[in-house]
C-alpha cells in the first residue's frame, strides 16, 4: 500500500489533534528537523504543534532530554530504549517549561514523537544497517516503541521516517 503523501498526512493530525485540543511536540535525531518541518510547513500549525527538540548528538540527547549516557552505551544511540527515553525527556522538558504556568490541557494534552536511526549513507552496521530507525511515542500517557526498516538513499530513508512517524501518530491517536 502507498504512503501518503506527508502534507495530506499532516492535515489529517492537524485535524485529528485540535478536535480533541492536543499538542504534538518532537525529538527527533537521524531526520534533523523534518518531523517539525513538515508540521510547520502547514498554516495555522502554532495551534496544535508545540515544539521540537533536535538532538542530532548523543551529547545532545543527554543534555536536552536527559537521555543517560550509559543507557546510549548499552543500547547503542539507535535503539527503542534510547527512543523511549527520548520521548520521556522531551514530555520531561515541556513539564520543566511549563511549571507554574497555565498550560493548556498539561501533559495529558501532548503527543509526542522521538525518531533516531540510521539514515546512511554510512553508520549501519550487521546488527543495525543503514535504514534502521527506532521510534518513541507518548500518546494518552504512556510511550510505546517500535522498529522500522527503511530502503534507499538518506533522503529516502529520512523521508520514510518523516512519513512513518506521522502515520504512526495517527493511528495510535485512533
Amino acid at each position: 500500500m502507498a504512503q501518503k503523501p506527508t502534507s495530506e498526512l499532516v492535515e489529517q493530525l492537524a485535524t485529528k489533534l485540535q478536535s480533541r485540543g492536543l499538542l504534538l511536540a518532537t525529538a527527533e535525531s537521524c531526520t534533523g528537523g523534518m518531523i517539525a518541518a513538515a508540521c510547520t510547513d502547514l498554516a495555522g500549525s502554532s495551534a496544535w504543534f508545540d515544539r521540537g527538540f533536535i538532538t542530532y548528538s548523543n551529547d545532545a540527547k543527554t543534555a536536552m532530554l536527559g537521555v543517560s549516557s550509559s543507557m546510549i552505551r548499552r543500547h547503542g544511540a539507535v535503539s527503542e530504549e534510547v527512543a523511549a527515553a527520548m520521548a520521556g525527556g522531551c514530555v520531561r522538558a515541556i513539564a520543566e517549561a511549563m511549571a507554574g504556568r497555565p498550560y493548556p490541557a498539561g501533559l495529558a494534552g501532548h503527543v509526542v514523537v522521538a525518531v533516531t536511526g540510521v539514515a546512511g549513507p554510512g553508520g549501519g552496521t550487521d546488527l543495525k544497517p543503514v535504514g534502521t530507525v527506532c521510534f518513541g511515542f507518548f500518546v494518552r500517557g504512556a510511550v510505546t516503541t517500535c522498529t522500522q526498516h527503511f530502503a534507499g538513499d538518506r533522503a529516502a530513508v529520512r523521508q520514510q521516517t518523516t512519513a512513518f512517524a506521522l502515520s504512526e501518530v495517527l493511528r495510535l491517536l485512533g
